[in-house]
C-alpha cells in the first residue's frame, strides 16, 4: 500500500513520493515552540503528531532529516523579558529547557536540528532573503522604516488556507496598524526597532530592527532543508498567515516549489474549545491529570504490558529468536499508511491483545507464534514507543520498589499501597503479578 497523506494545500489526500526516492530520504521541517512561556500538552499534540510521523517513515525505511525551530524572538518573548526585567536570551532559555525536558518526557525522538531564530547566521540569511524580494518587486520599505511583503505581487497567495484575498483583514504579530501599507494583508519582513524593543536589534541595510515572525522559519528551513522540502507539519492554526508566508517568501526568493506536502493537526479541545494560553484552559506537562480519558489510557497500557507478560511465559526459552518468522497481519503498518490513521492501527492492535489472550486461554497458542507476536510487538513500538528500552530503573525508584515488595511480603498493604502512591508520583507504576512486582514507566512519565 502506497503511503497517503492528507495534502493541506490541494485538500486532498494524496500518495507520497520523496524528491529522494531513490535514497529513500526524506527532509522534514516542523514548526517548533515560541519559548515566551512553558509549551502546554496542546502544543505537544501536534509534536507527537509529527513524532509519529518520523517514526512511522522510519519503519517504513526512510531515512528522515528532521528540522524543528525555535523562536526565541518574536513580540511576546520581547514582552516577557522586559516584563521580567531581564535579558531577551536569559527569559527565552528557561522555556528552551522546560521544552527539552517535557519532550524527553513523552519520549519524542530529538530533531536532528533545532535552529533559533536569533542565531546570527540565520539573521543573515533572513536578511539576503529579503534584500532578493526587494530586489524582485515582492517587497518594500514603508514609511515606518519596516519591511513588507506584496501579497498582491504573488499570485499563488492565499491558496494554502483556500480564502480570497479580498476578504483578508491586519494579522497578528505586528506591534500596530498606524503604518501607510500598500495592502492590508501585506506582512511585515523587518520590523524597524523601537524603544519597546530595548537592546534587542540587529543591523540591515533598512536600518536597526528584527525580523517578522514568518521570514525566521523560511530562512532556518531553506538554509538546512535547501530550496525544496518533501513535508512541511505544523498546528490548524499555523496555515494563516504564517505557512501561507512562508509560501510566498520562499518561492519568492528561489522560484522553486517550497514544499511538497503540508500536513496539518487539529486543535486539543478542553470542554469544546482550543486549548490555547489566551483563553487561559491550558495545561502543561508536570500538570497532575485526574481525567477519564488519562484513566482509560493507564488501562490500555496496562492490557498491553499484561498481554506482553502473557506471551513470554508463553514462549518461554524461545524468547528473543529473531530466526522465527510467522507472518502475521500488516494491518497496523497499512492504517498508518494512510494518513497516519492511528485509531485504526491502535484498533488492530487491541483486537490482537483480545485475539491472542483468547487463544492463551485455549492453550492454542504455542510458544514459536508467541515469539512471532512478541517480534512484532518490537517492531510497532518503534513507532509507538510504550515500552522502555529495558533500561535500570533510577536508583530512587528501585529503593522504593524494594521497600515495597517487602511491605508486601510483610503483608503490610497500607505501606505498600502508600508506595505505590511515591512510585506513581515520580511516574512509574507498580503491578502485581504471579511472578511478582513489576515497574513500568508511567506513558507520558
Amino acid at each position: 500500500m502506497p503511503l497517503r497523506f492528507f495534502n493541506t494545500y490541494s485538500r486532498k489526500l494524496e500518495d507520497f513520493t520523496p524528491r529522494d526516492a531513490k535514497n529513500r530520504k526524506i527532509d522534514i521541517y516542523t514548526c517548533g515552540p515560541t519559548v515566551y512561556s512553558r509549551a502546554h500538552i496542546g502544543n505537544f499534540r501536534a509534536y507527537i503528531f509529527e513524532d509519529l510521523l518520523q517514526r512511522h517513515l522510519e519503519a517504513r525505511g526512510f531515512k528522515i532529516h528532521r528540522v524543528m525551530n525555535i523562536t526565541d524572538v518574536d513580540d511576546k518573548t520581547i514582552h516577557g523579558a522586559r516584563e521580567a526585567k531581564v535579558p531577551l536570551q536569559k527569559f527565552t532559555q528557561q522555556f528552551k529547557d522546560a521544552f527539552f525536558e517535557d519532550a524527553e518526557k513523552l519520549r519524542i525522538k530529538r530533531a536532528d536540528d533545532y535552529p533559533a531564530a536569533t542565531d546570527q547566521r540565520y539573521i543573515e540569511k533572513m536578511i539576503s532573503m529579503i534584500s532578493a524580494l526587494i530586489a524582485k518587486g515582492l517587497a518594500y520599505q514603508a514609511d515606518d522604516k519596516s519591511v513588507y511583503f506584496r501579497i498582491n505581487k504573488f499570485p499563488n497567495y492565499g491558496k494554502l488556507a483556500h480564502f480570497d484575498l479580498t476578504e483578508l483583514r491586519s494579522t497578528g504579530r505586528v506591534k500596530h496598524d498606524e503604518y501607510d501599507k500598500e495592502h492590508i494583508g501585506d506582512f511585515a519582513l523587518w520590523k524597524a526597532w523601537d524603544e519597546e524593543d530595548g537592546d534587542v536589534k540587529w543591523d540591515s541595510p533598512w536600518g536597526p530592527g528584527r525580523p517578522g515572525w514568518h521570514i525566521e522559519c523560511s530562512a532556518m528551513a531553506t538554509a538546512l532543508l535547501g530550496d525544496q522540502i518533501d513535508i512541511h507539519c505544523g498546528g490548524v492554526d499555523n496555515i494563516f498567515p504564517h505557512h501561507e508566508a512562508e509560501i510566498a517568501q520562499s518561492e519568492g526568493v528561489t522560484g522553486k516549489q517550497f514544499v511538497r506536502m503540508w500536513l496539518h493537526c487539529a486543535h486539543l479541545l478542553v470542554d469544546g474549545q482550543k486549548m490555547s494560553k489566551s483563553l487561559g484552559n491550558f495545561y502543561t506537562i508536570p500538570d497532575n491529570f485526574t481525567w477519564d480519558g488519562m484513566k482509560e489510557a493507564r488501562e490500555s497500557l496496562s492490557r498491553i504490558d499484561d498481554w506482553l507478560e502473557r506471551l513470554r511465559e508463553v514462549a518461554g526459552d524461545k524468547k528473543g529468536n529473531p530466526k522465527i518468522d510467522i507472518q502475521l497481519g500488516r494491518e497496523f503498518e497499512e492504517a498508518l499508511d494512510d494518513d497516519l490513521n492511528i485509531s485504526a492501527a491502535l484498533g488492530f492492535l487491541f483486537e490482537t491483545i483480545r485475539d491472542t489472550n483468547r487463544a492463551m486461554d485455549q492453550n492454542k497458542l504455542d510458544a514459536k507464534t508467541a515469539v512471532a507476536w512478541l517480534n512484532w510487538w518490537d517492531q510497532i513500538n518503534k513507532v509507538l514507543d510504550f515500552e522502555s528500552d529495558g533500561a535500570e530503573l533510577p536508583e530512587e525508584v528501585a529503593k522504593l520498589a524494594e521497600a515495597r515488595a517487602q511491605a508486601r511480603l510483610a503483608k503490610d498493604f497500607r505501606k505498600s499501597d502508600e508506595l505505590r502512591d511515591k512510585l506513581n508520583a515520580l511516574g512509574w507504576e507498580a503491578r502485581d503479578t504471579k511472578d511478582g512486582q513489576k515497574i513500568t514507566r508511567r506513558a507520558g512519565a
